[in-house]
Order: structure tokens, then C-alpha cells, then sequence
């Protein structure tokens, strides 16, 4: 290794992690640079993704998306250091920063390789999606949607829209709006409509091989299109959607397994109250 580079959240107060990070790579003898990723405060000297042996990004689940992203062409592993609870993506809380970075030195990790959905538009590539993309309604009226699965109806839909997740962004939007959830390692993409008015549309599994075509019919309000919780520029009505396998590597500290037991340390999914008065002492009569 020869040198690290750091993401840090564009508001959240992380210097001391910074300041952890200074010693231990003056420690072991490498350098410390900032990806120039925009909207970030200064926290070392600017340096490339491609130059890196490995990226910490400083903040939250958001925070590390935006260096999955950055370091996808390189395939440079991503290490996220939470602040408050974990999240998907974290994989160590500020006070165990440097205890991780030194597992990673002795190679007691392991490589996450998430797929990524593939936008396109006009026959063109349009944006990468690790977590999820959302084609929305803007305003007070409903959109119409048409979904193809490869050239194949399944349903067309009134309403606030669609989200097309992938099996860790299945826990996210999608969940909240009614979706499956879909395990770690899943080889497959889901696709969730949103408030949808009438008729029968049920969230449905994608096997990873095939594609959704995706053709709009906005209201006069229009519709907008985010990937990974930011908004894309586009004037297309029509997308085409398909899976990377591999796209980015996370750094994960124990093996995620199912990703199931992470949901329930954060509370996401929850058993039902009468199994779970089963498991309390009996209240004792007065």
C-alpha cells in the first residue's frame, strides 16, 4: 500500500477521524489524499481515485455511495466509517476506525462486489444506479408508465411512479413503498410501483439477465428521474434498465451473510408483538 484516499460528508463534522487517519497513515508510511468529489470541506491534498489503495469515506451510508461511485472504474475498495448507527454501507463506527484500517492492512476483510443497474436513454448510457433509480411524478398529477420485462408487458401503471432497486437498495426506497425485500447475493433487480391507482401491479423480480424498458407518459407536471437519491438531467421518455454484476467493491468487516441480521440490529424489520410478548417473563398477577 502506498496511499489512502478520503471522502468526507459535506457537513457533518469529522475531523477527528481525519486527525486519526493523518497518524496512522504517517504511521505506516503513506499518504493521505482527498477525492475531489464537489461540495466537500478541505480535509487533505487532493489526489486521484486511481492513485489509491483503498478509499475511506467519513459519514454515512450517502457518504460512501458517492465513493462507490468514484471508485468504480478503478475497482479501488471502499471502506465506510459511520457516524451514529451503521448503516447498509458503513462497515465501522468512528471509535473502531483504526482498529478496521488494520484489519484491512492484514487482509482480514471481505471484497463485496455490488452490482449496479445501467440507465440508459436514447440508446445511450445515462447513469449508474448501486442502490436504486426512481422515475417520479412532479406535481399534482399522476404519471403513466408502460413496464416491459425484455419485450414482454407486464403491467401499465397510473401513479406516483416506479423505483428499480437492486438487492441492496431492496431495503430502501422500495421497502417503503411495499417492495420485497431481496437478500445479499440475490442475482436479480426489483421493481416497486409507487402509489399505484387501481388495477393490479405487484412489485415484481427481475432475473439479472434481462432488462425493463421503461416508456413514460408524464402528466402536465412532468416527471423527474433520481439515481441514488440525485437528480438526473434528462428529456427521455423512454429508459432501458440492466444489472452489472460487478460493479464496485465494498470493505465489509464480517461476512454479511443474507444482509437479514443487519436489518434487524437497525430495526427495519421487526417480529410480531405477540411472538414477542411470547418471549417476555409472564407479567405477574396483582
Amino acid at each position: 500500500m502506498e496511499r489512502i484516499g478520503i471522502l468526507v460528508h459535506p457537513t457533518r463534522l469529522v475531523q477527528d477521524a481525519v486527525v486519526l487517519l493523518q497518524r496512522w497513515t504517517k504511521k505506516h508510511g503513506l499518504e493521505l489524499v482527498q477525492i475531489p468529489i464537489g461540495g466537500q470541506p478541505p480535509a487533505a491534498p487532493p489526489g486521484e481515485v486511481s492513485a489509491c489503495d483503498l478509499i475511506v469515506a467519513l459519514g454515512g451510508d450517502g457518504t460512501v455511495l458517492k465513493a462507490l461511485h468514484a471508485a468504480a472504474k478503478t475497482r479501488t475498495p471502499v471502506v465506510g466509517v459511520a457516524y451514529g448507527s451503521l448503516g447498509a454501507l458503513t462497515a465501522v463506527p468512528v471509535n473502531e476506525l483504526i482498529s478496521g484500517l488494520d484489519r484491512f492492512v492484514a487482509g482480514d476483510w471481505v471484497a463485496r462486489h455490488l452490482p449496479a443497474l445501467d440507465l440508459e436513454a436514447g440508446g445511450r448510457h445515462l447513469a449508474w444506479a448501486i442502490n436504486d433509480l426512481v422515475l417520479g411524478r412532479r406535481g399534482g398529477t399522476q404519471m403513466m408508465l408502460d413496464l416491459y420485462v425484455n419485450d414482454e408487458l407486464y403491467i401499465r401503471l397510473a401513479g406516483d411512479g416506479l423505483v428499480v432497486a437492486t438487492a441492496l437498495g431492496s431495503s430502501a426506497y422500495s421497502m417503503a413503498a411495499g417492495g420485497s425485500l431481496l437478500a445479499v447475493g440475490t442475482n436479480a433487480f426489483l421493481c416497486t410501483p409507487l402509489a399505484m391507482h387501481g388495477g393490479c401491479g405487484p412489485p415484481i423480480v427481475v432475473p439479472d439477465d434481462r432488462r425493463v424498458t421503461l416508456e413514460v407518459h408524464p402528466g402536465h407536471s412532468g416527471f423527474a428521474v433520481a439515481v441514488d437519491g440525485f437528480h438526473v438531467e434528462t428529456t427521455a421518455e423512454r429508459y432501458v434498465v440492466s444489472s452489472e454484476g460487478s460493479f464496485t467493491t465494498l470493505v465489509s468487516l464480517a461476512d454479511p451473510r443474507s444482509g437479514l441480521s443487519g436489518l434487524r440490529e437497525r430495526g427495519l424489520i421487526s417480529d410480531s408483538p405477540r411472538v414477542r410478548a411470547r418471549d417476555r417473563p409472564a407479567l405477574q398477577g396483582g
